[in-house]
């Protein structure tokens, strides 16, 4: 995508592209900041939506990405991306090694150890860290939340007012996860306000990418081993399809400038997705429409359900991602399992 003559995530960074994503205006008039010349912290750097993120605006801005930087091999390459590695330690609230200055700080940084006390020191007191660190320093603060904060609903169309509980529950290696992100959330409005800090909060739905994958990659690697990929549901005559919205890398990049522009105090919370509504089932099928690899699926109430937000207020402030779900999973298959990319011969013909 980033080779075709339509605008890419790097040309819209600066706000100076035409389309959808342009279309919807920020808060207040103002339009997206321009991320050009810029001084950005990108924390939580080696992780799968931050990596390919940071290394997109340090084409054009000085970036600084912290982490623990436990994989050398991450550090190499977020360094050869023009990417300054700054070691930091969210849980200890050890920040001495960060810059002294940047005008925009983005919080991708999420421990996961499932202890509860390491991981609500490490997200939450590393959000108060952070945001104290940087108050009356930085013009804004981008705290990237999850739709893992919301209270299960299967069925439902989930706004930023909807209930929050303990959607990961269901998942033991996970269980600190949604309790964690929602105390790092009120960290965060409490920062905005304590410090007069402006800041956004953002849901993400479903990442992924050719970078770091995501939950259809994870979903084929299960599918190429012969596992079942575990959809929602009692069994498969009573259930319903689990459907999410993904959002690309690409449009993670682009869609950073808004997210910026509508900082506020207090905190403005929103939902982050892309606009298409596809289910596990969807995208298992064109997974094997792609590679040939049959999809199997073991339906579980012991699993993750839909989670289908309401992106009214994305659209109306931020903006519209661009890249069809269809096209960015062809992409990510193409990038990581090129070996597994069905020949053009082997595909079926379309019905006649």
């Amino acid at each position: 995508m980033a080779d075709t003559a339509e605008p890419t995530s790097y040309d819209r960074l600066s706000g100076g592209a035409t389309g959808p994503q342009d279309q919807a205006e920020p808060a207040h008039g103002a339009g997206p900041v321009g991320l050009v010349d810029r001084t950005i912290l990108v924390t939580g750097v080696t992780g799968q939506v931050a990596r390919p993120l940071a290394i997109a605006l340090a084409r054009t801005n000085t970036v600084y990405g912290a982490a623990r930087f436990k994989d050398a091999a991450l550090r190499d390459e977020l360094t050869a991306a023009g990417v300054r590695c700054t070691p930091v330690d969210l849980v200890s609230g050890d920040l001495t090694q960060l810059p002294e200055r940047v005008e925009f700080v983005l919080n991708f940084g999420v421990v996961k150890s499932n202890r509860w006390t390491v991981d609500l020191d490490g997200n939450t007191g590393g959000t108060l860290a952070l945001a104290e660190r940087y108050a009356g320093i930085a013009t804004a603060f981008l705290h990237c939340s999850s739709g893992a904060v919301y209270a299960p609903d299967h069925d439902g169309l989930l706004a930023e007012s909807h209930d929050l509980g303990d959607s990961h529950a269901v998942w033991p290696f996970l269980h600190t996860y949604s309790i964690s992100k929602i105390a790092s959330e009120a960290a965060a409005r409490y920062a905005a306000r304590r410090h007069n800090l402006p800041t956004t909060i953002a849901r993400l739905n479903v990442p992924y990418g050719p970078t770091a994958g995501g939950l259809p990659d994870y979903h084929l690697q299960m599918m190429a081993a012969g596992m079942a990929v575990p959809v929602f549901g009692p069994n498969e005559a009573d259930a319903t399809p689990t459907r999410y919205q993904l959002l690309h890398d690409d449009d993670t990049v682009a869609m950073i400038p808004g997210l910026l522009a509508v900082a506020g105090v207090p905190a403005t919370t929103l939902n982050w997705a892309g606009p298409e509504t596809v289910s596990v089932q969807e995208w298992c099928a064109e997974l094997t429409a792609l590679t040939g690899i049959p999809a199997t699926f073991d339906y579980t109430t012991a699993t993750l359900g839909s989670v289908v937000m309401d992106l009214r207020t994305l659209h109306e402030r931020v903006g519209i991602a661009l890249v069809p779900w269809k096209e960015g999973v062809r992409a990510m298959i193409a990038s990581r399992h090129p070996h597994l990319v069905r020949d053009e011969a082997e595909a079926p013909s379309p019905a006649s």
